[in-house]
């Protein structure tokens, strides 16, 4: 088993690619904190990995408040005795909101969830990852993190800063024995949705422009997680400060 022995905290978990993370990491060994806001979809989780032989603790956490974030990661701790795998994993769409149209509300909610909630994670797991020489951050950016308009503004700017927050990190803290890269998905089967009951006309024509290129089906939660387990793993043992795309091809052309 590629994580046998590994402690690991991972947001958005309660559903899809979070979800799927959850389980195959401890398929493969880890010992699990599957973290989301809703307690009892987080608890369905703990149970499925529970019934297959695994062992997992579920945190209600809102990435939002850094109480709930510290919560997490000292779970973890507390249960597991360690910390050495974080996955920022949780995050919301805008909508397709275009930048005529975006509002002060939507942007900080967008980039309270997708860019300070994994910040405030990663702040509080390197003292811990320092001390034991070791570690890996795994950040969930987007393809919309490396093109212009895969979606609404605010969403594009947060995983623009997700990229670049990866990057940082990834080259900073190598040295020290931990490793932060990203994944950038293209379409998925999950459901985020759009962010918003009515989605903006002029930015859903915008984003959904190039779809059109794209020549494979929509992704699965599963796709993911694979990407996220090899980042996880020694296999990836020198992949660092670096961006995966899985997205079937679709930003290829």
């Amino acid at each position: 088993m590629k994580l046998q022995g590994k402690s690991a905290v991972i947001t958005g978990a309660a559903s899809g690619m979070g979800k799927a993370m959850a389980l195959l990491f401890a398929k493969e060994g880890a010992s699990v904190v599957v973290a989301d806001l809703n307690q009892t979809a987080v608890d369905a989780v703990v149970q499925e990995i529970a019934e297959a032989g695994g062992q997992a603790r579920g945190v209600a956490a809102n990435v939002t408040k850094e109480e709930d974030v510290a919560s997490m990661i000292d779970v973890a701790v507390r249960q597991f005795g360690k910390l050495d795998i974080l996955v920022n994993n949780a995050g919301i769409m805008d909508a397709m909101t275009s930048a005529e149209s975006v509002t002060d509300d939507l942007w900080n909610r967008v980039f309270d969830v997708n860019v300070t909630g994994p910040m405030r994670a990663i702040r509080k797991a390197l003292p811990l990852m320092k001390a034991q020489g070791s570690g890996v951050i795994i950040n969930t950016a987007s393809v919309g993190g490396l093109y212009g308009s895969r979606a609404g503004l605010a969403y594009t700017a947060s995983k623009h800063a997700v990229v670049g927050m990866t990057k940082n990190v990834g080259f900073q803290y190598g040295k020290l024995g931990i490793r932060c890269n990203a994944i950038a998905p293209g379409a998925v089967a999950t459901n985020i949705g759009l962010g918003g009951a009515q989605p903006d006309p002029f930015g859903l024509e915008q984003a959904m422009a190039g779809m059109g290129l794209q020549r494979s089906e929509p992704g699965n939660p599963g796709d993911i997680a694979s990407v996220a387990l090899f980042l996880a793993s020694d296999d990836a043992k020198f992949v660092n400060g670096t961006v995966v795309t899985a997205d079937g091809g679709w930003t290829a052309y």
